[in-house]
């Protein structure tokens, strides 16, 4: 966040995202990603839990709960100095794993039929696919997880609004 007047463009207070997930939670996403100075900023919030904003004198207590995602191997960028260790261990408490989605394609199904939902409430349509489709999308290897299946549901959609999907439609 920032204070009124801290750089140009700044003609009113805003709160920033820790402020405005005070005594909630943060979700910190491709933080494998984030460049070194931004991880200084983010590991010093963390120690102290206070933080300012720019051009701000004010410390404000940090009252979230961080839950932080990546597809990278942060023990991996530790060891390269792309990621601090000390952020690494503030961040890795209750590490959780989720396996790519090639890895668990029998959730395709429950995965299509909640992206359909979403759809259905939007443009009142709902994405079906014959079954060489739906066998032409199990033995794909999914590179991009659930946006990339998401990405699908939704120009199918665009594509052929209601029909069965057939496997020639498929990209």
């Amino acid at each position: 966040g920032h204070e009124k007047g801290a750089f140009t463009g700044a003609i009113n207070a805003r709160q920033g995202r820790f402020e405005l997930a005070q005594s909630g939670t943060l979700f910190l996403d491709e933080i494998g990603d984030m460049p070194l100075p931004m991880q200084v900023k983010i590991l010093r919030i963390l120690q102290e839990k206070m933080f300012e904003r720019v051009g701000g004198n004010k410390s404000i207590v940090a009252d979230v709960r961080i839950l932080a995602a990546t597809h990278r191997n942060l023990e991996d960028r530790v060891a390269d100095g792309s990621f601090r260790e000390d952020l690494f261990y503030r961040l890795n408490v209750f590490p959780i794993e989720i396996p790519p989605l090639k890895d668990r394609v029998s959730d395709l199904p429950l995965l299509i039929r909640f992206l359909n939902q979403a759809i259905l409430e939007e443009r009142d349509e709902q994405v079906s696919f014959s079954e060489q489709a739906m066998a032409s999308i199990f033995l794909h290897a999914w590179p991009g997880n659930i946006r990339e299946l998401g990405n699908l549901v939704e120009r199918l959609a665009i594509m052929f609004g209601s029909e069965t999907i057939q496997y020639d439609d498929l990209p």
